[in-house]
């Protein structure tokens, strides 16, 4: 089996010469695709659904990340959405990996099934928030941060802090002329820490009884 590996801004010119505007990318990395490095929770609203809803959505999935030990980083889809990401300690392969994030979908779910759920048929998310466990699934993938999307004004998926999106940032907030601006005024990385804050899977599973 072969896969697209880009490590350098000559791999990201050739894409765009390819006419890539979107890059996704697995919840691992390329020297050894079967483990695991994060977790990922993707908040997709329906279209009636408020952003101020989807921003207490992540503020719910960081508590339930924090609560089993793990850090929550926040990301703009460039779309409707939220990422929530936690990175993990590598060595866990696809399955657990799921199952724990999956684990914490249903008990966000379970807070209020009126409003949230983990049903992705999409006819089932009318007025609700889809908690998107699937992308920690082995082949799956994710917008990765400053990735282009291909929508008008092409917004661009961010790496936020969560003071920024309670200040209002929203997903859609930032496109191929302001990304720029934003990433020269940054006095540091929106996510620092974020390799540093690796934790282990093991608390998880015992919480929820994976284990």
């Amino acid at each position: 089996m072969h896969y697209a590996l880009v490590d350098s801004v000559e791999g990201l010119v050739t894409l765009v010469q390819l006419g890539v505007l979107e890059i996704h990318t697995w919840g691992s990395r390329a020297d050894d695709v079967e483990r695991s490095d994060r977790i990922i929770l993707d908040l997709d609203p329906g279209p009636d659904v408020s952003w101020e809803a989807v921003v207490d959505a992540a503020t719910l999935v960081r508590q339930r990340l924090e609560a089993v030990g793990f850090s929550a980083y926040p990301k703009t889809t460039g779309g409707k959405g939220l990422h929530v990401v936690a990175p993990i300690l590598r060595g866990p392969d696809w399955q657990r990996a799921r199952n724990v994030a999956r684990a914490i979908a249903d008990d966000v779910s379970a807070l209020d099934a009126a409003l949230y759920t983990t049903n992705p048929l999409k006819n089932k998310r009318h007025g609700r928030i889809f908690v998107d466990y699937i992308r920690n699934t082995r082949g799956a993938t994710a917008v990765a941060g400053y990735s282009t999307r291909a929508r008008p004004g092409a917004p661009v998926s961010v790496p936020v802090r969560w003071d920024e999106l309670a200040a209002g940032v929203r997903s859609d907030g930032y496109d191929i002329r302001s990304t720029p601006h934003r990433l020269a005024a940054l006095g540091r990385d929106p996510w620092d820490g974020y390799e540093a804050s690796a934790a282990s899977l093991e608390p998880a599973e015992r919480a929820y009884g994976l284990s």
